[in-house]
């Protein structure tokens, strides 16, 4: 495994990152959630391959990831080990300040998360989403503040418009308040709009990428029409207003993928990640693993050196689209 700084800031993380979302109780809605006898493999695999950057939120299976990963903290490695990561935005529960990234949020939620990881601090505490109703200096201070208070180490950002994050970054540096390290954005073959939308930003101001979806959903892992995943079967990827986030035209990329895997003899999923990997704004991409085979192709995609043709046949076919930044 290698390692690399988040950014500028002073934080060594691996180069990728176990995305802990599929962690909870499986029902008929997620099927394909994983409990902690199921995570079990995972969590071991991920230690074994030195992938020590952990990324959950409190949103996920509603707190159900983070006591899953704070149990597997303990039964597996050690905490000092793990660069650990979760998130706050979404409603947790009913009544005043439920939602959002209002002082009374961030520090309730925060504490909550907490708990449930069974640890005194985060490493890397993330926005998971741009609040319009609050204040960004109201945000801004609050995350500075439970940074002062010991319990946070390092902020980060995800899935928003650039003109949102540069607008909270400045309210931080106008205030003397702490800034971002990271920016958590979807980024792949099939959704490349970061390129860009943020991906300017990030480099100016120092701030790494922790691309979501790096396989987009599972379709740059088959050839083009095979069945998908269980969970886009369930939840088929679109926009808020019901428009898919795929395009026909994404056939093209996904046939030049097969053709260079089968070329250098590696899985489809070894190439994509290893396109994503190759972006010198990329820190580490989240692995959203349910499978054994996810981490394995994920770690030896870091071994791939994709040519200067294969990219060109990767990236020519390529349609704009709306980015995701819900």
């Amino acid at each position: 495994m290698e390692y690399t700084r988040l950014g500028s800031s002073g934080l060594k993380v691996s180069r990728l990152a176990l995305g802990c979302m599929s962690f909870g109780t499986p029902s008929p809605i997620l099927p394909w959630v994983l409990d902690d006898e199921a995570a079990e493999p995972l969590f071991r695999q991920a230690v074994e391959l030195g992938i020590t950057f952990w990324d959950t939120a409190n949103i996920y299976g509603m707190g159900e990831s983070e006591e899953i990963v704070g149990r597997a903290l303990k039964k597996y490695t050690r905490r000092e080990e793990i660069i650990l990561a979760t998130k706050v935005f979404y409603p947790m529960r009913r009544g005043p300040g439920r939602p959002g990234l209002s002082r009374k949020a961030i520090i309730e939620q925060l504490d909550a998360s907490l708990t449930r990881l069974d640890t005194d601090y985060v490493d890397l505490y993330q926005i998971h989403r741009f609040d319009p109703e609050t204040p960004v200096e109201e945000t801004m201070e609050a995350l500075h503040d439970v940074i002062k208070a010991g319990k946070v180490r390092y902020i980060g950002a995800s899935s928003m418009w650039a003109w949102q994050f540069a607008k909270m970054q400045h309210a931080a540096q106008m205030n003397g308040y702490t800034k971002f390290v990271s920016m958590q954005d979807q980024y792949s073959l099939l959704q490349r709009e970061e390129e860009r939308e943020m991906f300017g930003l990030l480099a100016d101001q120092g701030v790494g990428s922790l691309p979501w979806s790096p396989l987009a959903a599972g379709r740059l892992v088959r050839p083009w029409g095979e069945g998908g995943t269980a969970r886009a079967e369930v939840n088929p990827p679109s926009d808020p207003w019901g428009r898919p986030l795929f395009l026909d035209s994404d056939k093209a990329i996904v046939e030049a993928l097969q053709r260079i895997a089968g070329d250098r003899d590696v899985s489809m999923a070894q190439v994509a990640m290893a396109w994503v990997l190759k972006n010198p704004v990329v820190t580490a991409p989240i692995v959203g693993a349910t499978k054994p085979r996810h981490l394995a192709d994920a770690a030896a995609a870091m071994e791939v050196q994709l040519t200067d043709e294969e990219t060109t046949a990767l990236e020519s076919p390529y349609v704009p689209r709306l980015p995701t930044h819900f």
